[in-house]
């Protein structure tokens, strides 16, 4: 639990940094970022960070953001403006690029995620990260996966065996945008759904391979220690039904984690214009509540 004294520190720390992005809103964006070589296959980042920082500015919060695209496609670039808005709010936010099946089957995407936190950690130093303040976002299967890192914390099933194998990989908390929590249900009238999880886990579900599905679903790893969430979800996704979030959200609340479920009225899957902006003003703020400890 965090002391009244760090977080009045950290109170004073986001409200300076506040000042410093307002009076100039100046962002370094960096692209490219080599953060993983698996297999040697180069897996990449891009980076968005407060302009100015010195060998003493205090530690910032950082944010992953990962990106949809059911597992099999996608591209990092889609958090490239998120990442620079959360940089104007006083974050190291980066986006990443995972291995993709059907090249690559689960847990490859998941390791890639620890592996990123763990990169965080490694450069905490050199780019002035907090690393007890990780937090972690991402939408569809990106959604998917920052939820799996919260319920996962501490498995070491999912922990991977590459990048900076020295270095924690848990997270501290997570926002998920269109997130599928059980792969055993019903998704909605996505109709490659059948064609895809095959691709991703090796088998299409039947009653031998259920197992497989279960635990690559993030509702079968709710417990107490699972890291607090923000579940965001369009009310008319006909991708991934709303329910699916509902049931993280219900499965969450029962094991009494700290996790609050948005549903955008009127939003379908791919959250856009203002459906888009309520989501994200929604995810800065429970970002700041926990990472900044700033209601």
């Amino acid at each position: 639990m965090i002391d009244s004294r760090k977080h009045v520190l950290h109170a004073i720390a986001y409200i300076g940094l506040l000042a410093c992005s307002a009076s100039g809103n100046e962002v370094l964006f960096e692209e490219g970022i080599e953060y993983a070589q698996p297999g040697g296959e180069s897996l990449q980042l891009n980076m968005a960070r407060p302009a100015g920082d010195q060998v003493d500015t205090p530690r910032r919060p950082a944010v992953i953001c990962i990106h949809g695209g059911g597992f099999v496609g996608g591209d990092r670039s889609a958090w490239n403006d998120f990442t620079k808005r959360l940089a104007r709010d006083g974050y190291v936010a980066i986006t990443i690029s995972y291995r993709l099946s059907p090249k690559h089957q689960w847990p490859a995407h998941i390791h890639d995620c620890r592996a990123a936190i763990r990169w965080l950690r490694a450069n905490a130093e050199r780019y002035r990260i907090d690393p007890d303040r990780i937090g972690a976002m991402g939408t569809s299967a990106g959604g998917h996966l920052a939820q799996f890192l919260a319920v996962t914390n501490g498995v070491a099933e999912f922990r991977g065996d590459h990048t900076h194998l020295d270095q924690r990989s848990d997270i501290t908390c997570i926002a998920a945008w269109s997130q599928a929590s059980d792969f055993t249900r019903e998704f909605g009238i996505w109709d490659q759904a059948p064609d895809v999880f095959p691709k991703i886990l090796g088998a299409k579900l039947s009653v031998e391979t259920r197992r497989r599905y279960v635990r690559a679903s993030p509702l079968f790893w709710a417990t107490p220690a699972c890291a607090p969430s923000l579940i965001i979800h369009g009310t008319e996704d006909k991708e991934v039904l709303f329910a699916q979030s509902v049931w993280m959200y219900e499965r969450l609340r029962s094991a009494e984690v700290d996790t609050r479920l948005l549903p955008i009225a009127g939003g379908g899957h791919s959250l856009a214009g203002a459906h888009r902006e309520q989501a994200e003003r929604a995810t800065l703020k429970f970002f700041n509540r926990v990472l900044m400890q700033f209601e």
